[in-house]
């Protein structure tokens, strides 16, 4: 099936007033097995409100953090690219594999939004000692533990 990929959701996002959570469908509980032993996953998920034919041909966005900044969509995290893929590293606080329930502080996803996959943080893989970012995001934190308080003092637009 060269040029065609199918994306099934294996779950999806809970996003309310009474937190975070995402929901395993029956069929894929047991790969949750021994993913309580890490502390956080990069969770996956498809931008399904975005997922338009035109909005799929959009190359360059306008940063609503970064004002008078346009970008390519491969520079930028928006949910507005040629296929929808989203990624948030969370920390797992609860992980039940019976009930196919992953318990997480919060995730950038709106409630009802397909889960396409989750894969355990590892620091040898997802993580770099020498990196730079761009001039745009220079004084952002540099931990994700840092960035709720400075996103809040600093008033950054995300353009949710």
């Amino acid at each position: 099936m060269e040029g065609r990929y199918f994306i099934e959701p294996i779950g999806k996002i809970k996003a309310n007033e009474e937190g975070f959570l995402i929901e395993i469908d029956a069929a894929y509980r047991a790969a949750l097995t021994n993913l309580d032993q890490f502390s956080h996953a990069l969770i996956f998920w498809w931008g399904h409100q975005n997922d338009r034919a035109d909005l799929r041909q959009t190359t360059m966005v306008d940063l609503p953090y970064a004002r008078g900044t346009r970008a390519g969509v491969f520079a930028c995290r928006s949910q507005i690219r040629p296929n929808p893929i989203a990624v948030t590293t969370c920390a797992l606080l609860h992980v039940d594999v019976a009930n196919g329930i992953v318990v997480v502080p919060w995730i950038d996803a709106f409630d009802g939004t397909p889960l396409i996959d989750i894969k355990p943080f590892m620091p040898t893989s997802d993580r770099v000692r020498d990196f730079h970012v761009a001039p745009w995001a220079k004084d952002w934190p540099e931990w994700m533990e840092d960035a709720g308080l400075y996103f809040q003092e600093h008033a950054v637009d995300f353009g949710d």
